[in-house]
């Protein structure tokens, strides 16, 4: 990833733009359903950390998140910048930022003889959801495309 790539995608008829820049030290990633950075929160793992991958899944997997890697229990989520307007939304906050890390982690380890993980600092604005069903299906969605973008940049 030595370039900044990004994508402009309608989920659930919300426009949604998500953008990674990498940088020597860590990885910037961007979604925003407002044109602004939002919450600002840094992911980080020790090295010596085990990530599985979504190869890694066993068949009785969940199926709403079937296909995306589990974040670690040794994943380290320090806020930045901004903050989220209601619990719910830090917690929202926090699994995109999570689940946006490990992605990243893992799809580096396949490409990479190295263990130095790289720090990932997320930047989340999102509209009010009207239901829990359309956060799903934009978290998912927000997932998918961050995959497109991270193998695009390979």
């Amino acid at each position: 990833m030595l370039s900044i790539h990004s994508t402009s995608i309608d989920l659930e008829s919300v426009p949604t733009e998500i953008m990674i820049q990498a940088f020597a030290d860590r990885i910037l990633v961007l979604v925003t359903q407002m044109g602004k950075v939002g919450n600002l929160i840094q992911a980080s793992i020790p090295s010596t950390t085990p990530l599985l991958s979504s190869d890694d899944l066993d068949e009785d997997g969940d199926s709403q998140t079937a296909g995306l890697p589990a974040p670690p229990a040794a994943i380290q989520l320090t806020p930045l910048l901004g903050g989220a307007s209601s619990e719910h939304l830090q917690t929202l906050h926090s699994l995109y930022a999570a689940q946006i890390a490990t992605i990243i982690w893992v799809e580096e380890a396949k490409r990479s003889m190295g263990v130095n993980r790289r720090s990932v600092v997320v930047g989340i604005a999102l509209q009010k959801s009207r239901d829990a069903d359309d956060e799903r299906k934009i978290f998912l969605g927000v997932m998918d495309h961050l995959y497109r973008l991270v193998n695009q940049a390979g």
